[in-house]
């Protein structure tokens, strides 16, 4: 039997291989936690078997694909690790995509079964006919049941041999229109997660919150390191401030991979400070622009480390920021990770020198295999340098300072460009910020006749206080150089996010509608 300590030491090891050593060094150590459904390690490693060998028997193979949409649970995980067992892609989806959408996803990833909740059953029922795929329910009334497809008790799987460049999973990105793009991940980017995991303080002892969707790759870069380093993870269905304050509490949570606006809705809780939370190690934070005086005010209150993690699902290059050992850097996202190499590119596609703007491109050994079926779009998603190693071009826009910390900017296609002239969102949003009556804010460009594109800002203003569109237009555009000046201003409730998070900038361009000024 080979250690899970031998494991760690090779170049190489698999997700299943990890569970499975855990299982048989300590069978009764918690896994998972779902509500309130406790699973050991050698339970759940009997488990994967059993859907392992069952997946088999339905005629999926090594290289083959296993889909799953429906909520965060033990099935849910179970089914995307058994896959893994077997040499088949796992392919989540996100429930959130319109029945078309699923359609479209299962047809391109090739997956011979897909594992839904009821309300993603129903959806697909109105495109059937395009969709011939098994569908087994994770949970709700559907047939056949998780409980009733598994094999029985005590079924194994016929072992296979995976290779490092394998696909462990295809990520579909979060498109607002169309079929988003499968994003292709292979065994030794995860993998190299993992090796990364150990400064993090994942462990054997660690207890992991996980409350982001398991379709996301915000989740499965904590998720994933969180059980084959053998620790507990709990998982939280739907994310609501207090409830994971209580679940912090009552597990006494070491990690936490949550976006900035899930810390924001946490730190604003008015009794945040009456939970304890002293047994926490480390907090992570990814997907979204993470505003300084977040951070500051997490390393305030919040007991533990936090570390900002800078990248992308296609991977290339990370960047780290310990934000509790240089709290002087928290306008930045911190420096390359160890092994990742991040530089600056000009419009020309030849790197600038340190100090200077440029898109951000990156590499390591957590690079995806391509976009799955699209190889066009993955050339275009290449960058080659001049000693010939293949890049990942993130899209976004970025310079070294001079500690060698990345201070980042917006995403090239975010930028505004207003008579010619270059203006960055993020700039106009960190302004506005510094009112006393704004929340947050949201900037892009808008239409403009006399130059291209103006900018124009979607503010949500703090509980209590009061301010007009107009009065907080013209207190920026006196802050503010000529060509950044606001053309337009509107209160908002809310800005409108993705399920992670992420403002969704094209949401506000394509509503803007200047007769609302």
């Amino acid at each position: 039997m080979t250690t899970t300590t031998q494991l760690l030491e090779q170049p190489f090891s698999t997700m299943s291989d990890m569970i499975r050593a855990h299982a048989d060094e300590r069978p009764a150590h918690t896994a998972i936690v779902d509500g309130g459904r406790v699973l050991t390690f050698a339970a759940f490693d009997a488990l994967i078997d059993r859907a392992a060998a069952q997946l088999q028997r339905d005629g999926i193979d090594n290289k083959g694909a296993v889909a799953m949409c429906g909520p965060s649970s033990i099935e849910y995980v179970t089914t995307f690790v058994a896959a893994l067992r077997i040499g088949a892609a796992a392919c989540p989806l996100a429930p959130s995509s319109t029945a078309e959408q699923l359609a479209a996803m299962v047809r391109d990833c090739g997956a011979g079964i897909l594992f839904v909740d009821d309300s993603a059953s129903a959806a697909l029922d109105t495109v059937d006919e395009k969709l011939t795929v098994k569908r087994v329910a994770l949970e709700g009334v559907a047939n056949p049941s998780f409980a009733s497809w598994l094999a029985a008790e005590g079924a194994k799987p016929t072992s296979v041999t995976i290779d490092p460049d394998q696909t462990f999973n295809i990520i579909y990105s979060s498109g607002t229109t169309g079929t988003p793009k499968g994003i292709v991940q292979p065994h030794k980017m995860r993998w190299g997660h993992v090796r990364r995991a150990e400064a993090l303080g994942y462990g054997p002892d660690a207890i992991t919150i996980v409350s982001t969707p398991l379709y996301s790759n915000t989740t499965l870069v904590s998720l994933i390191p969180a059980l084959m380093r053998g620790g507990t993870v709990v998982l939280m269905r739907k994310f609501d401030a207090r409830g994971f304050l209580d679940l912090a509490q009552k597990y006494r949570a070491t990690h936490a991979m949550l976006v900035p606006v899930q810390y924001r809705r946490l730190m604003d809780l008015p009794d945040f400070g009456s939970f304890d939370l002293s047994s926490f190690r480390m907090k992570t934070c990814t997907s979204a622009p993470f505003p300084a005086d977040l951070k500051a005010d997490i390393l305030a209150r919040w007991p533990g480390g936090l570390v900002e993690i800078y990248g992308m699902t296609e991977g290339g290059g990370s960047c780290l920021l310990r934000a509790h050992e240089f709290p002087n850097k928290l306008h930045t996202v911190g420096q390359p990770a160890p092994g990742h190499d991040i530089r600056i590119i000009g419009d020309d596609g030849k790197e600038l020198p340190r100090g200077e703007t440029g898109e951000i491109v990156g590499k390591s050994m957590s690079i995806m295999t391509g976009y799955h079926n699209q190889p066009k779009k993955t050339a275009d998603a290449e960058w080659f340098s001049p000693e010939g190693e293949r890049f990942i071009r993130t899209g976004d826009v970025g310079r070294f300072d001079e500690d060698g910390f990345v201070v980042l900017g917006d995403r090239k296609k975010d930028m505004i460009i207003t008579g010619g002239f270059n203006v960055y969102p993020s700039d106009l949003e960190a302004e506005l910020a510094k009112h006393p009556a704004v929340a947050e804010s949201a900037v892009v460009g808008i239409p403009s006749r006399e130059w291209g594109e103006t900018p124009g800002a979607f503010i949500v203003l703090r509980p209590g206080h009061m301010a007009t569109a107009e009065e907080l237009r013209q207190w920026m555009n006196a802050r503010v150089g000529k060509t950044q000046r606001l053309t337009y201003a509107t209160i908002v409730e809310s800005l409108p996010r993705s399920s992670i998070g992420k403002v969704l900038k094209r949401q506000l361009r394509d509503e803007f509608r200047p007769t609302s000024t």
